[in-house]
């Protein structure tokens, strides 16, 4: 089964970066160019938001409170999708989670297992 799986997460203080990157080390590499990429985060007591995606052909979107300070990129070689998150806040403070929909798929259908940023103040 394919696993997508996260790392870079940790306690920031506030200003800082952080990398979260995402690898599909048993996906196809094929399949990792033709599927969409997003990041998603969870705050303790609300939903999960959608802050970054990226389609197949490269296009991206942002979450607003973001854009400016995150970005997204996928290396192919790596089979790998990051997150570089600049100028981090204590707002920022969540479980990231990397994501992935297939060709075909109506929604994101793979999922990591989480990644906690802590953004102190």
């Amino acid at each position: 089964q394919v696993q997508l799986v996260e790392s870079g997460g940790g306690l920031v203080q506030a200003g800082g970066s952080l990398r979260l990157s995402c690898k599909a080390p048993r996906m196809i590499t094929s399949v990792f160019n033709d599927n969409s990429w997003a990041w998603y985060r969870q705050a303790p007591g609300k939903s999960r938001e959608l802050v970054a995606s990226m389609d197949r052909g490269g296009s991206t979107n942002y979450l607003d409170s973001v854009r400016g300070r995150f970005t997204i990129s996928r290396d192919s070689s790596r089979k790998t999708v990051y997150l570089q998150m600049n100028s981090l806040i204590a707002e920022d403070t969540a479980v990231y989670y990397c994501a992935a929909q297939q060709v075909g798929a109506s929604q994101y259908n793979r999922w990591g297992q989480g990644t906690q940023v802590t953004v102190s103040s």
